[in-house]
């Protein structure tokens, strides 16, 4: 299925990196296939949901942008997807670049056995940034990007372990962005989180879409519905239907698309 669609707030501009673009896209687990020719464009600046029951391949998908799936054993895809104008499975594109530029945040939590402050400062060192005073600030924008420098800036030599489980959601999302990625994937972020961690996890990836590419994966409609964009329905491996979060939720085209949203199946 081919399902392309410019971004419902505003057209992508040249400029702004951060495109990911899926073109007849198909993986494999050994013999079991888990996507079907995903075709699909997801432009910058604003917030893609990918939907669906489990097990029906939006997670795989989402780890394949930056080939989180391809560390496994035995898997192969068919297809390509691509970032702005590379595609990431090309020999062009190293895997650690790729992965500095597409950062992700997983279900659970899992900041590193460190303080906080290196826990975001991990990356910046891994990529060659060694002056304190460089670090510092790297460290201070990202934790106040992740709406966590208030509520961390006098403990950032204490272990990251000692925060609550929302402040360390929070952190693994600094720690993202202290790479300055183009694009952040989110695998249901706050499906471990109580009401209010989700509510400010919500309400941060409001005041990141102003400057990123974002992609979450969530189970939960209610979520969807509030923090995207643009929703994307899989069903089954294959991309059934993709549009505005607003249409799709009031006027889905497929009746799959209107079943799962209506509770009928998933």
């Amino acid at each position: 299925m081919t399902a392309t669609l410019a971004h419902p707030i505003h057209a992508s501009s040249a400029s702004e990196r951060g495109a990911v673009a899926a073109e007849h896209f198909s993986f494999w687990y050994g013999e079991k296939q888990a996507l079907h020719d995903i075709t699909l464009t997801v432009y910058p600046r604003g917030v893609t949901a990918l939907i669906g029951p489990s097990g029906c391949g939006k997670s795989t998908f989402l780890r394949s942008i930056n080939r989180m799936n391809a560390l496994l054993t035995g898997v192969r895809h068919a297809g390509s997807i691509r970032l702005d104008d590379t595609d990431v499975y090309s020999r062009d594109m190293d895997a650690v670049s790729l992965r500095r530029r597409v950062g992700m945040v997983f279900q659970r939590w899992n900041p590193f056995p460190k303080s906080i402050y290196d826990n975001v400062a991990y990356g910046p060192r891994i990529n060659g940034i060694r002056k304190a005073a460089d670090l510092d600030a790297i460290v201070e924008s990202a934790l106040r990007r992740s709406a966590l420098w208030e509520e961390a800036k006098d403990r950032l030599r204490q272990s990251a372990l000692g925060l609550s489980g929302g402040q360390q959601q929070r952190l693994c999302i600094a720690r993202a962005l202290a790479n300055e990625p183009e694009v952040l994937l989110l695998d249901e972020p706050a499906s471990a989180l109580d009401p209010t961690a989700t509510q400010k996890v919500e309400e941060l990836l409001y005041e990141l879409k102003q400057e990123l590419t974002i992609i979450i994966v969530t189970h939960n409609l209610q979520q969807a519905a509030r923090v995207s964009d643009v929703t994307a329905f899989f069903y089954l491996g294959r991309l059934i239907e993709l549009g505005s979060t607003d249409r799709m939720f009031t006027r889905p085209a497929d009746e799959r698309t209107e079943a799962y949203i209506t509770g009928r199946f998933g």
